[in-house]
């Protein structure tokens, strides 16, 4: 199955936090599984860090040579992800979690979030 991860997960997993969910561990673990992340939440990061917020203070470009390092796969930003975010319900105003949830629905395939809001879309999302 293939997995995308919101940006916290992205952080997360790149880093090896001990905040990483046990269920997205166990998920990790199985080699039948194909992680993903987004060029948006590589971007999030990328203007966060620069602003200094203090759940952003990693380097966007070692989030994502880390990610790259254990195999995970990158998921660029196309113009049908972008279109998409306009059928979406106004029920998260993040515009990266909104484009996340949008590459989702278009790729067909599972957003994992640890964002209870992000979880109420009627669209492939996992809470963990």
């Amino acid at each position: 199955m293939r997995f995308l991860l919101d940006t916290h997960l992205v952080l997360w997993a790149s880093g090896q936090s001990d905040r990483l969910p046990r269920v997205v561990r166990e998920l990790l673990d199985d080699s039948s599984n194909t992680f993903v992340f987004s060029v948006a939440s590589i971007w999030e990061t990328a203007i966060k860090h620069a602003l200094k917020r203090a759940d952003f203070v990693d380097d966007p470009v070692s989030v994502r040579n880390s990610l790259f390092d254990v195999g995970y796969v990158e998921l660029p930003i196309i113009g049908a992800h972008a279109a998409a975010v306009a059928n979406l319900p106004l029920i998260h105003r993040d515009p990266f979690d909104r484009l996340l949830v949008a590459q989702a629905i278009v790729e067909g395939i599972t957003l994992l979030t640890a964002d209870p809001v992000l979880a109420r879309y009627p669209a492939p999302v996992r809470l963990v």
